[in-house]
């Protein structure tokens, strides 16, 4: 402990968290790998629910954050860029609304890409006067970590949303007991061992709308569970659809227990945010 780093020594293994509002209820479940188990090493992964913006542009924000495992410090990366990117996106919450409604999708990449940069230069500026005090200079790719933010209006009318993201993991949604990917533009989800990372191998954050229904549960993940799902592993969607596309929503301590669903060769930590909707 005494020589350690303190934030990898006081991070727990596992974080669980969930919400209703309105007619939305969350489950949220971030675990750390059996890998990281297995080295004595802290999770890596990170995640983040909240609400941003006034009472008349008032959206959910979740957001989850997969620090790269060759990063000594990715897992400070990661808590810290999911909490303080929800900052800088509160700041423009009254814009990011406005863009939601009109369908407007540049105007929401140019938005979060202003916001998650504002974030990654407050955070740089903070690591590098603690660097000072420390044998190793300041580096920006110790810190490296992935981001993916959903944001959901809470006015049930609106049925657009917005995922802002920065490398892999990502958005499922299951419709009629099918997981598929929330950004089709992200084709057959081929694995690829090169990813872009904050808060420095990036060019933009890249925004994505999607609609949905109330019937439809999304997922938010890191690739611990993603890629078991991107690579179309039976056995691992079907368990997770029929856990999560039932009639009940799940309680938490049921979530985690389905969260932690074993995928063959998959050992990497694991995030995920789930999230359903009432019908009217």
């Amino acid at each position: 402990m005494r020589d350690a780093d303190e934030s990898a020594a006081f991070s727990p293994a596992v974080l669980l968290d969930g919400a209703l509002i309105g007619r939305l209820t969350v489950r949220a479940a971030s675990v750390r790998g059996d890998s990281h188990n297995w080295e004595g090493s802290c999770r890596q992964d990170a995640m983040t629910m909240t609400r941003i913006g006034p009472p008349d542009a008032e959206m959910l924000l979740l957001a989850v954050a997969d620090g790269v495992g060759s990063a000594v410090y990715s897992h400070v990366g990661s808590y810290q860029f999911s909490r303080l990117a929800a900052v800088f996106l509160d700041r423009e919450a009254e814009n990011i609304y406005a863009a939601v409604c009109a369908g407007d999708e540049n105007e929401l990449r140019v938005l979060a890409t202003k916001a998650v940069a504002g974030a990654a230069a407050e955070l740089r500026s903070g690591w590098a006067r603690t660097a000072q005090h420390k044998p190793r200079p300041y580096a920006d790719q110790d810190y490296a970590t992935t981001l993916h933010v959903l944001l959901i209006p809470t006015d049930p009318r609106i049925r657009d949303r917005v995922l802002c993201s920065v490398g892999d993991g990502g958005l499922f949604v299951l419709r009629e007991g099918r997981w598929e990917h929330g950004d089709p533009d992200d084709g057959e989800g081929l694995l690829d061992t090169r990813t872009e990372a904050l808060p420095h191998a990036y060019r933009s954050v890249k925004a994505t709308l999607l609609r949905t229904v109330p019937s439809e549960v999304l997922l938010l993940g890191t690739d611990g569970i993603t890629n078991p799902l991107t690579q179309k592993d039976p056995e691992f969607a079907r368990r997770l659809a029929e856990a999560w596309g039932g009639p009940e929503v799940p309680s938490l301590s049921d979530f985690l227990w389905q969260a932690q669903t074993r995928a063959k060769s998959y050992d990497d930590d694991r995030t995920v945010i789930c999230v359903w909707e009432e019908q009217a």
